[in-house]
């Protein structure tokens, strides 16, 4: 644990306990994510299922190093993940993001997925107003997920025919253009 990172953060007046249980839930929630969205992915099938599959793998991958830019964090706020994976499903920030009935149902599937990005920008948002001039670190690490949590939402959006997202595809599938300095 980094002792005075903590220390400094309490001194500004950041409930660490309540942003540690914050965090947590989140890193929960971006693992769950990744497995469900995984399920997602590989039932996209078809011709309506094929466009989305690439949007999806980018918003998985990325939910899969949105939690390990999470972890450390969490550590060095004195934090810890639980040890049992039953009990970090359980306390996810987010619902999980699992197959509709009819996996045939593209429309339901991009509900699930849109729903599941709305959730996280809700999420990081919240801790992002927490940290805001009084952790620096968190809230830069909170910030960078928030900006990617909004492209996948907004790219999920336009496959709902919302309007156009403004946003273009990744150079490369997973390519966490924002949080990618949080991962080395």
């Amino acid at each position: 644990m980094a002792r005075v990172a903590r220390e400094m953060v309490e001194k500004a007046g950041v409930d660490v306990d309540k942003l540690l249980d914050l965090l947590v839930r989140n890193a929960a929630a971006e693992l769950t994510t990744y497995y469900y969205y995984t399920i997602l992915r590989v039932n996209l099938i078809g011709l309506e299922g094929e466009g989305l599959k690439e949007i999806t793998e980018d918003a998985r991958i990325e939910d899969r190093n949105h939690f390990e830019a999470l972890v450390p964090r969490i550590y060095e706020l004195g934090g810890k993940l639980p040890h049992d994976m039953v009990d970090f499903h359980n306390i996810a920030g987010c619902p999980p993001a699992k197959m509709p009935e009819n996996p045939a149902d593209i429309r339901a599937m991009i509900e699930v997925l849109l729903r599941a990005e709305q959730c996280a920008v809700r999420q990081y948002t919240t801790i992002c107003n927490m940290t805001f001039g009084k952790d620096h670190r968190t809230y830069d690490l909170a910030l960078a997920i928030l900006h990617e949590e909004i492209e996948h939402e907004a790219w999920f959006s336009e496959f709902l025919g919302e309007g156009p997202s403004g946003h273009f595809k990744r150079r490369v599938p997973g390519e966490s253009p924002y949080v990618s300095k949080f991962l080395h």
